[in-house]
């Protein structure tokens, strides 16, 4: 079901993290990065003397993150553009004393700010200042809801967004009131270290060691200090080939020299297991940074360190303790270490507000919250997506167009149903679907749920190599993970598109290009990969196959056709699975013409092709489709020579 594999296109058209290991910060410039180490402002000197407590909170998940400790709340909410949180965060976050007194008044203190609010009332009393909030405090299954931004803000607190959607609340605090939950228990006693154990490392932990933002699932952690003295960031990346020290110190060389950077000392150290190297540049801002890069079981670890205050390249002398006692290892025995990883039973959460869906997604995996896409290296992909229901229809209605679906995509013997059963999601009853199908390189199991409620359909589908065994286990802690808030669907949307898999593939839509004079039918059900019609070419892909329309007016028929015999021979000679099967003079839309088909054994995927070549008023068109030989069903032959039978000229 999902997938177009087909020639020339990836399996799922997805994008993956580009691996890049460039500090983030290191393109700002030196002012803006100062400010954003400062939390807009320079702070004075007794800060050192105070710690940071962080809170990253979003609307419509049930976890925060205190310190980057996982804490269950109740779930945030948005109304009229606010966003609603428990009162009790403050607390666990904070500290905050939160009392409530007579008519319904709560009052919030913390430090020398209090904030006096009323249930059912959106005016609050700052320091005995009058604010609108722009929504009134509430009751919600028993829990006060308040409106977090006035509030952060009331009690002296900076916020921000982070790339990840949470909010992040940050209180600069004495070290005597800041780090405790609900039970009183100081977070960072005893931690002389901080790192990250899924990612496998740790380095010394200075008391004016700041959290500034975590981001690509934890890959990347900067870390600033509350006087500005210093900013610290690690990046961790996959890296499969075996790299020495001296093969890190040039790919740091490189690195400097693409930045601009200039280089005033360089250094490679073979040790042991866990190779590095260390060079001091000067970026084009005159900042100094020290960048080192370590190697460790398959994963490249690179730290950066900019100093404010350093001069001379020796300056940074006074950072080595720091940056010396960095490890890419992580001991999970010791109590020393305080771990920055949200990672719980090897999987992290995952959400989106937009449709009020929380789930858990296996850590390692790439995560495309906006879309509810998420893929793991070895094949497994997780799509989500909400449509609205037909009037009147039912699951068992929408089960049976889905399975109609696959066997019009899928030639009986590379598709087999296996079973249903039903499934609880989130307190409501889903259907579960289990099938199997085979493009040609191996059977994949898929798994499709369907659950409908208040006019919605919400539909999760899940496939893997079906060797696999892991993955589906996964699968079933994924699907026990989910939350949804049904009502949020239709809060944020009204009437929402029919699944794409329904689409009936008979129907189809009139494109045309003046540019290039001519129209033609597309089947509804194929995917755009590039529908602008005034440029060339237009792609469309669709499961198992494409389609694609190339127009020049500068290069003739005659060299186009000699091009393309000369392109299979050479296929014919050096390529074992590739087979020109015949080539022909025809007539294609009322003009002479040329085709080529052929039959090729790709990637393990077997699939036809067909190229037809013919020229009109100095324009050489040339028209490729494609499909796998799973995938060529009545149905799908049906609508490609539908497409191809379409294509007209016009004036």
């Amino acid at each position: 079901m999902k997938i177009n594999k087909a020639r020339h296109v990836t399996r799922n058209q997805r994008g993956r993290m580009n691996g890049m290991k460039k500090s983030f910060l290191r393109v700002l410039s030196t002012g803006v990065l100062i400010g954003m180490l400062t939390i807009g402002a320079v702070l004075p000197a007794w800060a050192s003397d105070y710690t940071t407590s962080e809170l990253r909170i979003k609307a419509g998940s049930t976890n925060a993150y205190i310190n980057g400790s996982k804490q269950a709340i109740a779930k945030p909410y948005q109304v009229k553009g606010v966003t609603m949180v428990p009162v009790g965060v403050f607390k666990k976050a904070f500290g905050s004393e939160i009392r409530l007194e007579k008519n319904n008044v709560v009052k919030i203190k913390e430090g020398p700010h209090t904030v006096t609010l009323t249930i059912g009332s959106s005016i609050a009393w700052v320091d005995g200042v009058k604010k609108e909030m722009g929504a009134a405090p509430n009751m919600a299954n028993g829990v006060l809801m308040v409106p977090l931004r006035p509030i952060a803000a009331g009690i002296g607190a900076t916020l921000a967004p982070n790339s990840a959607g949470e909010m992040v609340i940050r209180l600069l605090q004495a070290d005597d009131s800041g780090e405790e939950d609900e039970g009183g228990i100081d977070l960072d006693a005893g931690k002389t270290r901080i790192g990250n154990s899924y990612y496998g490392w740790s380095i010394n932990y200075p008391a004016d060691l700041m959290i500034l933002q975590t981001g690509e699932q934890e890959r990347m952690m900067t870390f600033g200090t509350a006087d500005s003295s210093y900013y610290l960031e690690v990046y961790v990346s996959d890296q499969d080939v075996a790299l020495d020290a001296d093969d890190l110190l040039q790919q740091l060389v490189q690195e400097a020299k693409q930045s601009g950077d200039t280089v005033l000392d360089r250094e490679s150290i073979a040790r042991g297991k866990t190779p590095y190297a260390r060079i001091v540049v000067k970026d084009v801002d005159g900042l100094l940074w020290e960048m080192r890069q370590y190697i460790r079981d398959g994963r490249q670890y690179d730290v950066y360190l900019a100093d404010y205050d350093a001069m001379n390249y020796k300056d940074l002398s006074k950072r080595a303790a720091l940056l010396n006692s960095f490890q890419p290892t992580y001991a999970e025995s010791d109590r020393t270490i305080k771990d920055l990883s949200t990672v719980d039973e090897g999987m992290r959460s995952a959400w989106n507000d937009d449709y009020g869906i929380e789930l858990n997604i296996p850590a390692g995996w790439s995560m495309d919250n906006t879309q509810m896409v998420y893929e793991a290296k070895d094949g497994a992909y997780l799509q989500l997506r909400v449509t609205s229901a037909p009037a009147g229809a039912t699951v068992k209605d929408w089960s049976g167009q889905l399975d109609k679906w696959m066997r019009e995509t899928f030639t009986p013997d590379s598709y087999e149903p296996i079973g249903s059963y039903t499934m609880d999601i989130s307190g409501e009853t889903a259907e579960v679907n289990e099938f199997r199908y085979n493009f040609g390189d191996g059977w994949q199991t898929e798994f499709d749920i369907l659950l409908q409620k208040n006019g919605y359909r919400y539909y999760a589908e899940y496939t893997f190599p079906e060797d696999q065994a892991q993955d589906r286990e996964w699968f079933k802690k994924i699907m026990k993970s989910v939350e949804i808030d049904f009502d949020t669907v239709s809060d944020n949307f009204g009437q929402l598109d029919e699944d794409p898999y329904l689409t009936d593939k008979t129907k189809t839509l009139t494109r045309t290009s003046k540019r290039y004079h001519y129209s033609v039918d597309i089947p509804r059900y194929w995917t755009p990969y590039n529908d602008r019609f005034e440029y060339s070419p237009v792609v469309y892909t669709f499961t198992g196959g494409e389609f694609s329309i190339a127009a020049s007016d500068d290069k003739s028929i005659e060299m186009t056709v000699s091009q393309l015999r000369e392109a299979y021979a050479e296929a014919t000679k050096t390529r074992k699975n590739f087979k020109l099967l015949g080539s022909e003079e025809l007539t294609f839309a009322g003009v002479p013409a040329f085709s080529f088909t052929y039959h090729e054994v790709d990637n393990g995927v077997p699939y036809s092709g067909r190229q037809i070549v013919f020229e009109q008023n100095g324009i050489t068109y040339t028209i490729t489709s494609g499909l796998n030989d799973a995938n060529k069903t009545e149905v799908q032959t049906a609508a490609l020579e539908k497409a191809l039978n379409s294509f007209t000229f016009i004036k």
